[in-house]
């Protein structure tokens, strides 16, 4: 029995002869508010997805794409980067279109040369009220601390060494240095279609089989952010099961009979990552760098 419960003779006498201490002092007060990184990620994962992947072992190296560059492949690219995944992502687009103040009047911006920085300043000079209420400015102020700008698909050069310091200071760039990924990821069946065709008018100067699958995700940013995280669970169920066909052949890297055998898995992983996600439909293929 605790010694502090006596009988109430005892604890008469006690409080005549010594006073009560006072109680010991409430804990430190924690600031329940997640930072912004963490609020990107807090997990909607639905219950029977792989669990979420360790920093350290082999990872796949995946890139994103959306039209922009700007919603749904930077949420999917920062959260697969959070998650220690190599990572690019690109737009398809001719230009870089974000809402304006009407709709016959958006912002355009050029790929490959205009920062996410500049486009913040420039929309928060414009009309900062109308900007940060449609979360443009948000939007804006995580991609420039995730990469320096958009990029346009059909002007990546596949396979040669993304090793330039405004490169190496993209989130998700380690890893990523030979220029080539194993998985894309569209966001839309006209991205998709889109990077399809490229890779077809390419040839296959390479000769590296890669999978290019779409998941569906409206083009808003509460669709976004769980398209991301429907994204992030596609990328640790295909993680898993090439970490599986690497242990399984005995082999240090993935390529020969590791890659053969994770080549053949993935249309029945999409498939089950599908019946957890069934509000996504999703597309795949396997192309060719």
């Amino acid at each position: 029995m605790d010694p502090r419960r006596r009988t109430r003779s005892s604890a008469a006498n006690d409080a005549a002869a010594t006073p009560t201490p006072p109680p010991p002092p409430p804990p430190p007060a924690t600031d329940p508010t997640p930072s912004n990184d963490t609020a990107m990620v807090e997990s909607t994962t639905p219950p029977g997805s792989p669990p979420r992947q360790q920093d350290d072992g082999f990872k796949l190296k995946f890139c994103t794409v959306c039209a922009s560059n700007n919603n749904r492949s930077m949420e999917s690219h920062l959260q697969l980067a959070l998650n220690a995944y190599p990572v690019l992502s690109f737009g398809t687009g001719s230009l870089v279109r974000l809402p304006g103040p009407t709709i016959t009047q958006p912002n355009v911006y050029n790929f490959n040369v205009t920062s996410y920085d500049a486009m913040y300043t420039e929309l928060a000079t414009k009309d900062t009220r109308l900007y940060r209420a449609n979360g443009l400015l948000p939007m804006l102020d995580r991609n420039r601390h995730v990469k320096w700008g958009p990029e346009r698909w059909q002007d990546w050069p596949v396979g040669v060494p993304r090793v330039s310091s405004q490169q190496k200071q993209n989130r998700g760039s380690i890893g990523t240095e030979s220029g080539v990924v194993d998985i894309v990821i569209t966001c839309e069946e006209r991205c998709w279609d889109a990077v399809v065709e490229d890779l077809g008018n390419r040839g296959a100067p390479l000769n590296r089989p890669v999978h290019v699958v779409n998941v569906d995700i409206k083009d808003n940013h509460e669709e976004a952010l769980v398209g991301g995280q429907a994204i992030l669970d596609l990328a640790n169920s295909l993680n898993a099961a090439a970490r599986r066909e690497i242990e399984r052949v005995g082999e240090e890297t993935f390529e020969g009979k590791a890659r053969d055998g994770f080549d053949e898995s993935v249309p029945e992983i999409l498939a089950e990552w599908q019946e957890r996600w069934p509000h996504l439909p999703a597309l795949w293929t396997l192309a060719w760098f």
